[in-house]
């Protein structure tokens, strides 16, 4: 029993490796294969991109709610991961802008369920265990870096339909750890509608959600354009994986260590230098800099994301009140990831067309830095309002 025991973490770190390695094949590279294989515009792009975000929002709850009926989250993971797997092998055969609208709309159906129900798996064992969640979800980070370097520099070789086999394999390789996962079945309970009403009526908690919406609309949008932004300085697809192996590998020691920094420096002050760093990046990417000036400011990402990710989290459970916290990380979490990914990747590829490339990095840093300003306001205006108990 205690060998068995002993087996679970480790299962739960090669399942977040895995799982992040197949969305790092495929996401960072998809826009490029769009683009170079299929020669889409970029408002095209930014369509079939933005689609996975929106229904993230709708079949999210949705995937919930089967999960607290059947009391079976690992088998709804193992059917979510296996139909997620499948349904991307078609793109590799489709060459319509319409028929990668409507692939894109069914792989998201499923494979939005894939985080969430592995999270509530673990987030019950780690609550159980006493044990750190984060310690748990930086593979997810190493796998994503690694999977978007492997799969650049063998794309350089044998070509760009590589991504949607690999993806297929790994998230079948995922199936495999999830049978060893904790069997337990509780999941936080979210009742969405009684808790909305409590919750916007927080001036605090309204105004980081449009925080979080200018914050991590352009970090999610720009997983998919980055590719698109090193080719357009020059680099080949072999410098599109480096510039994500240092870009998202940052990540996973900035989570590693976050927990300590931010206990000591406050996760007030760790949400703002977060916020100013990212701004501060999509404005230097929009000055057309050189290919080695981006690979040596990609560390920010790490910076960016590893801090702002736990620290915001740590914000949102604190001023919401006790009973609806899971409530206000749903809002908060479908805002930042739903509707900002949405609206930013969205909006864009319309940009990429209309003006540039460097134009649409502009977009993103004003975007980001008008989040700055609320979250200003945030913190030093409406810090006086009444704070819920925690």
């Amino acid at each position: 029993m205690r060998l068995k025991f002993e087996r679970i973490p480790v299962n739960i770190s090669l399942f977040y490796f895995f799982i992040f390695f197949g969305f790092g094949t495929l996401f960072p590279l998809l826009s490029v294969y769009l683009k170079q294989d299929v020669g889409l515009s970029g408002t095209q792009i930014g369509a079939i991109m933005s689609v996975s975000p929106v229904v993230m929002i709708i079949a999210q709850p949705i995937w919930g709610i089967i999960c607290d009926y059947t009391r079976r989250p690992r088998a709804v993971l193992i059917f979510t991961l296996t139909m997620s797997a499948f349904i991307a092998l078609p793109f590799v055969y489709m060459d319509s802008y319409m028929g990668f609208i409507l692939i894109s709309i069914m792989l998201a159906v499923f494979q939005s369920a894939v985080v969430p129900v592995s999270d509530s798996i673990t987030l019950n064992y780690v609550m159980a265990n006493k044990k750190d969640y984060g310690n748990y979800r930086l593979w997810g980070a190493l796998g994503f870096a690694m999977a978007v370097y492997l799969m650049g520099s063998l794309a350089e070789k044998l070509g760009l339909t590589l991504i949607f086999y690999s993806f297929t394999a790994a998230l079948l390789i995922c199936t495999i750890f999830v049978l060893s996962m904790p069997k337990e079945s509780n999941s936080l309970q979210v009742d969405l509608r009684s808790g909305f009403v409590r919750l916007i009526k927080m001036p605090k908690f309204i105004l980081f959600l449009f925080t979080t919406f200018c914050v991590f609309g352009p970090i999610h949008s720009n997983n998919f354009y980055f590719g698109l932004y090193i080719q357009e300085l020059g680099g080949t697809l072999a410098g599109v994986g480096l510039a994500f192996l240092l870009a998202a590998g940052s990540e996973a020691p900035f989570m590693k260590f976050s927990g300590g920094w931010i206990r000591k420096a406050g996760y007030e002050k760790i949400l703002i230098a977060a916020t100013l760093i990212s701004s501060i990046r999509w404005f230097y990417y929009f000055t057309e800099p050189s290919l080695v000036a981006v690979y040596a400011t990609t560390i920010a990402q790490g910076f960016s994301i590893g801090l702002f990710i736990p620290a915001a989290l740590q914000y949102v459970r604190k001023i919401a009140p006790d009973d609806v916290k899971a409530t206000a990380v749903a809002l908060y979490s479908s805002m930042g990831n739903g509707l900002g990914s949405w609206f930013c990747t969205f909006i864009g590829g319309i940009i990429y067309d209309a003006f540039s490339l460097f134009g649409l990095y502009l977009f993103f840093g004003i975007t980001t830095a008008v989040g700055l300003v609320l979250l200003l306001i945030n913190l030093k205006v409406v810090s006086g309002a009444p704070a819920a108990t925690s």
